[in-house]
């Protein structure tokens, strides 16, 4: 990516995950933290950073523990957004009390969530990205939380665990096996942030809400378009640079 972005309508703010240890993927990360790991000579984030900047975002949050004086100095070296630090050196706050604290540093409303160490290429040309489509679908009346999805095999580096399954009307719930429409859960989020107003200041795991939001009836889902990555241990990095050079190729 050399252009800047141009800011479109819609979502402009976002949380991005990032705090993690990256402990499967050592000893890389005994060395940097995982989300600066490059695949395919791209920092991780900067994937999910472009995705972003390309969805008309401006304004992102991001967390950082692990290595927090190399994420500053990355992001800080990232111009197509602009970006906030969420300051997790001294307690690591899990997803759901990353996403809290993160979101204190945004300005109430509509927001995309999405981890660092999750992207993916190959979206089709010509049309609106997987973000755009994801905030398109969201639709705060019926739904807390808008989920990116996919396939398990438009999935690469994935342990092949089966997340939620995708009804007919776009609603999740969690895979039980034997299940119809079996999806992977993306990394992609579209909330309103006064979903986490009632939320604990400590530590917790997001799926906390997920499962809050299944039992309403407001977990939902859509189909991202594209190769889905995750890089979890260093056995991974070859088979994602592959996928990588084949979408490229074709492009």
């Amino acid at each position: 990516m050399t252009q800047p972005r141009t800011s479109r309508a819609g979502i402009k703010q976002a949380m991005v995950l990032a705090a993690g240890l990256g402990t499967r993927l050592r000893p890389i990360t005994n060395r940097m933290p995982k989300p600066l790991v490059p695949v395919a000579g791209k920092a991780m984030i900067d994937y999910g950073l472009d995705a972003l900047a390309d969805a008309g975002v401006t304004r992102a949050v991001v967390n950082v523990h692990h290595f927090p004086e190399m994420m500053e100095a990355h992001l800080a070296g990232y111009s197509h957004l602009d970006i906030l630090i969420s300051d997790e050196r001294a307690e690591l706050m899990n997803s759901g009390g990353g996403l809290k604290k993160g979101l204190a540093l945004l300005e109430p409303g509509t927001v995309y969530v999405m981890n660092a160490d999750l992207f993916w290429v190959g979206e089709n040309p010509g049309e609106a990205g997987n973000l755009e489509r994801l905030a398109g679908f969201f639709d705060p009346e019926t739904m807390d939380m808008a989920l990116l999805c996919v396939p398990l095999e438009r999935t690469t580096g994935h342990n092949g665990k089966k997340d939620f399954q995708l009804d007919p009307d776009g609603g999740l719930s969690r895979y039980q096996d034997g299940g119809d429409n079996p999806v992977v859960y993306a990394g992609a989020i579209v909330m309103n942030s006064a979903l986490l107003d009632d939320a604990p200041e400590n530590a917790f795991n997001l799926n906390i809400y997920f499962d809050k939001a299944i039992a309403a009836g407001r977990l939902f889902g859509l189909m991202m378009d594209g190769e889905w990555i995750t890089v979890g241990t260093p056995e991974a990095l070859p088979a994602a640079e592959a996928v990588i050079a084949r979408v490229t190729e074709k492009a």
